[in-house]
């Protein structure tokens, strides 16, 4: 098949929107790229018209998307429980909106959060899923409200499920936490075990693999739901990635060691009481306690082979991306 000729992505200065939209546009499709109205300098990108509309204006998204048989909705509210209760509704109305109204293909990127506290090691996309948690819950209701949105024939969507985003620029858990403080040689880790393995999509691969499932979307169901499995990486292989690549910045000594610390979750659930985006990450600790990885075979099927990064490379490239302080000149001495 052929590639078409446009695809729209929504919040297309988002970090998976960004990344959505470089991917597609190296891949040599036009890209129709949403952003809201006044979003500033804009850069200027080989394939990519930026649209300064809203997300939930069909008319004149529709006239600037043209015939796009795929839309991507990278939109996403706020991490708190008030925003996603308020917000998700009227985001996932406006996709299917605009997907109806180009009768295109829309994609939506998923997470683990639909299955719950109970999940097995082993997430496949037929895993039951039995949310436990305000995320997970309107998770869960998101996509169902996808799929029935597909009953009438004019919209095709698919899920694309995927762990923690890294890479790619800022906004995401490794810059927010993880290696916030790497330059001064320390790490923070979210669990106090580092050997429970859990998936991360470095996005650059991510978005590539939205590209390659947008070109086999013709051989899936009206509503299909494809799982993206990334890195299974546990808290040893991140300060291992990560101490190389403080070495190799300077940041640290050739033999050094980065100092590991971790989330004080206690506290974070007590503040919480009072920060609203603390109450939805204090929700969230489970997923680091509980082994998981996201089994990506049917995936591997439609598409063949995809580009994937090797874990190393892609931290280094995740941290280079993040565009931290250069290293002072005595770690840069020592170093030498």
């Amino acid at each position: 098949m052929s590639d078409p000729a446009t695809v729209l992505v929504l919040g297309a200065r988002g970090r998976l929107g960004a990344a959505v939209t470089r991917a597609f546009a190296q891949a040599g499709w036009q890209v129709a790229a949403q952003v809201r109205p006044g979003a500033g300098s804009l850069p200027v990108i080989p394939n990519v018209r930026w649209v300064q509309a809203l997300p939930w204006e069909t008319e004149p998204l529709a006239q600037a998307a043209g015939h796009a048989p795929v839309v991507v909705q990278g939109l996403s509210p706020a991490y708190t429980h008030p925003a996603w209760r308020r917000d998700w509704p009227r985001l996932a109305e406006a996709g299917i909106a605009i997907g109806r109204r180009l009768g295109a293909t829309l994609m939506l990127p998923g997470n683990v959060y639909n299955y719950g506290r109970a999940m097995p090691a082993v997430l496949r996309e037929d895993t039951p899923q039995q949310a436990d948690t305000v995320k997970g819950r309107i998770r869960v209701q998101l996509e169902r409200q996808l799929a029935e949105a597909t009953a009438d024939g004019s919209l095709r969507a698919v899920v694309l499920r995927a762990g923690d985003f890294y890479g790619a620029g800022t906004g995401t858990l490794l810059d927010l936490v993880v290696a916030k403080t790497l330059p001064q040689g320390r790490v923070s880790w979210p669990a106090a075990r580092m050997d429970v393995a859990t998936p991360w999509a470095y996005l650059p691969d991510l978005a590539r693999a939205f590209v390659a499932v947008a070109r086999c979307r013709e051989a899936l169901a009206p509503f299909d739901t494809l799982h993206f499995a990334g890195h299974a990486a546990t808290g040893a292989d991140w300060v291992a990635a990560l101490t190389r690549t403080a070495c190799e910045a300077g940041w640290l000594a050739p033999d050094g060691t980065l100092r590991v610390s971790h989330l004080p979750w206690p506290l974070l659930r007590l503040a919480g009481l009072a920060v609203p985006t603390l109450a939805a990450v204090s929700e969230m600790r489970y997923l680091w306690q509980t082994p998981h990885r996201l089994d990506d075979s049917r995936l591997r099927v439609l598409t063949g082979p995809l580009p994937a990064t090797p874990f190393a490379q892609a931290v280094r490239e995740a941290v280079a991306a993040l565009g931290l302080a250069s290293p002072t000149p005595a770690a840069a001495r020592a170093a030498v």
